[in-house]
C-alpha cells in the first residue's frame, strides 16, 4: 500500500487520471442505482447486492487510462453479467463506450481496432445468438446488434477524431520548438558574427595606433637630442595613442573568437567624420534626412567613433527599407558624463512578424554594450520608430577629454559639422 501510494505521489498525471475517471465511475453507479431501484421499473430491491455489482462493473472505466487492456479484459468479464442476471446494469454499458473512446483516442489505428473489436464482437455475438431480458419486451437481438454496433462505430470514430486533432496538435508544438531552436541558433549566429566583426574592425583600430606609436618613437628618438619640446610631444602623443591602443585591446579581447578570420580589407574604419557623407547618402536614395550634434568632443577613440558611425548607418537603412513616406532625423549629443546617439522617422516603422529587420539591432546592441552603455529601440509614441543609445563618457577616457554642452543647440564639432550639420 505504501509502494501504491509512493508511485501515486511520483506520477501526478496517473494521480490526475484515476481521480478523473473514479468520478465518472462513481457518477455512472449513481445512474445504475437509481434506474435499478426505481419501483415502477421492477428491479431487484437488494441494493447491496445490485450495488456490488455496479461497482464492480465500473471498475474498468477508472482504469480505462491506467492499465487499458487489464480494463478491456475486466469489461469482457462483466458482459456475462446480463446472462446471469434480469437486467443489465448501466456500468457495463458506459464501461463499453468509455473503453471504445479511450482505445480509439490513445492508441495507433490497428490496435485501437483491435481493442474494439475484442469489445463489441463477443457483444454482437450474444445479442444474436442468445435472447436477453430486454429482448422479450419485442426488441430482435438483430435489432439490438445494429443498435450496438452503430454505439461502438460513433465512439470509435469520435475517439479516432480526438487522437489526430491530438497529433496534429503535437505535431503543431514540435514545429513550434524546432522553429524556436533555428530562430535561437540563428540569433547566437548573428552574434558571433557581429562579435568576430567588431573584433575585426578594433584589431584594424589598435593595429593603427600601435602603428602610429611606432613611429613616433622613432622620430622622438632620433630628435631627442636636437629638439627636446618636438620629443616632448611626441612623447605625450605616444602616451595618449598606446593608452587608447590599451583600451581597444580590451575591447577587442572581449569579443575575440579563437575562430580563423577571414582577410579584411585594408581600408580605413569610418568615424564621426563618414556620418555626413552618410546621411547626403541616405538623402539621395529618398529619405529626407537632418543631422543634428548637440556639445563637442575634441578627442574621441576611434573604437568609439566607429560604433556611433555603424548606430546611425544601421538605423537609417532600417528607416529607408520600413519607413516609407517619411523623414528621419539624427541626433548627436555630447555631454560631461554621457554621449547619446538618437535617430528616429516618421514612417510607419517594421511589419510586426515580418523578416526585414534581420539581425541589424543584435549587432547595434553588442556594440552599445562593448562600450558599457544601453540601447532601446521601438515604436515612438507620436509614430515612427526610435533608436536611442547612451555610452558613458567614463568609457571613452577620462572625462576632461568632452567638453560640456555649450548653451546654443546643434553645435559644430569640427569636420562632422563641415560635412552633414543640421539645417
Amino acid at each position: 500500500m505504501k509502494s501504491a501510494r509512493r508511485w501515486l505521489r511520483e506520477h501526478p498525471e496517473t494521480r490526475r487520471a484515476l481521480l478523473l475517471d473514479g468520478l465518472l465511475a462513481g457518477c455512472a453507479v449513481a445512474v445504475d442505482m437509481l434506474v435499478l431501484l426505481s419501483p415502477p421499473l421492477g428491479w431487484p430491491t437488494n441494493w447491496r447486492v445490485t450495488l456490488a455489482i455496479s461497482a464492480g462493473c465500473a471498475v474498468p472505466i477508472v482504469l480505462r487510462r491506467v492499465t487499458p487492456w487489464p480494463a478491456i479484459g475486466l469489461a469482457l468479464a462483466s458482459a456475462v453479467a446480463p446472462l446471469v442476471l434480469s437486467y443489465t446494469p448501466v456500468t457495463v454499458l458506459v464501461a463499453f463506450v468509455w473503453l471504445t473512446y479511450s482505445a480509439a483516442a490513445y492508441f495507433p489505428v490497428r490496435r485501437a481496432a483491435l481493442a474494439a473489436a475484442l469489445l463489441w464482437i463477443p457483444v454482437l455475438v450474444i445479442n444474436l445468438a442468445r435472447p436477453l431480458p430486454e429482448q422479450a419486451e419485442g426488441l430482435s437481438g438483430t435489432y439490438l446488434a445494429v443498435a450496438n454496433l452503430l454505439t461502438a462505430l460513433v465512439c470509435y470514430l469520435i475517439g479516432r477524431v480526438v487522437y489526430t486533432r491530438r497529433a496534429y496538435t503535437a505535431a503543431l508544438e514540435e514545429r513550434a520548438k524546432t522553429a524556436e531552436a533555428n530562430q535561437r541558433a540563428l540569433a547566437e549566429q548573428a552574434v558571433a558574427d557581429e562579435r568576430r566583426r567588431i573584433a575585426r574592425e578594433l584589431h584594424d583600430v589598435v593595429a593603427h595606433h600601435v602603428s602610429v606609436t611606432g613611429v613616433l618613437a622613432t622620430g622622438a628618438r632620433r630628435m631627442l637630442r636636437r629638439d627636446p619640446d618636438a620629443t616632448d610631444e611626441a612623447l605625450a602623443t605616444i602616451e595618449e595613442t598606446s593608452r587608447t591602443a590599451l583600451r581597444e585591446m580590451r575591447r577587442l579581447l572581449t569579443v575575440l573568437r579563437t575562430e580563423a578570420e577571414p582577410d579584411v580589407e585594408l581600408a580605413p574604419q569610418p568615424g564621426l567624420a563618414g556620418i555626413g557623407a552618410l546621411v547626403e547618402q541616405v538623402r539621395e536614395a529618398g529619405l529626407p534626412v537632418t543631422l543634428r550634434v548637440d556639445g563637442s568632443c575634441e578627442t574621441l577613440d576611434p573604437g568609439v567613433a566607429l560604433t556611433i558611425y555603424r548606430i546611425v548607418q544601421e538605423a537609417l537603412t532600417n528607416s529607408l527599407k520600413h519607413a516609407g513616406d517619411a523623414t528621419a532625423e539624427v541626433r548627436l549629443s555630447f555631454g560631461s558624463q554621457w554621449l547619446v546617439v538618437e535617430v528616429f522617422d516618421t514612417g510607419r516603422g517594421p511589419i510586426p512578424g515580418g523578416r526585414g529587420v534581420g539581425h541589424g539591432l543584435v549587432g547595434m546592441r553588442e556594440r552599445v554594450s562593448l562600450y558599457g552603455g544601453t540601447l532601446r529601440v521601438g515604436p515612438r509614441p507620436g509614430g515612427g520608430f526610435r533608436v536611442y543609445a547612451r555610452i558613458p563618457i567614463d568609457a571613452l577616457g577620462s572625462p576632461d577629454r568632452v567638453a560640456p554642452a555649450p548653451p546654443a543647440p546643434a553645435a559644430p564639432v569640427g569636420r562632422l559639422a563641415e560635412r552633414g550639420g543640421s539645417r
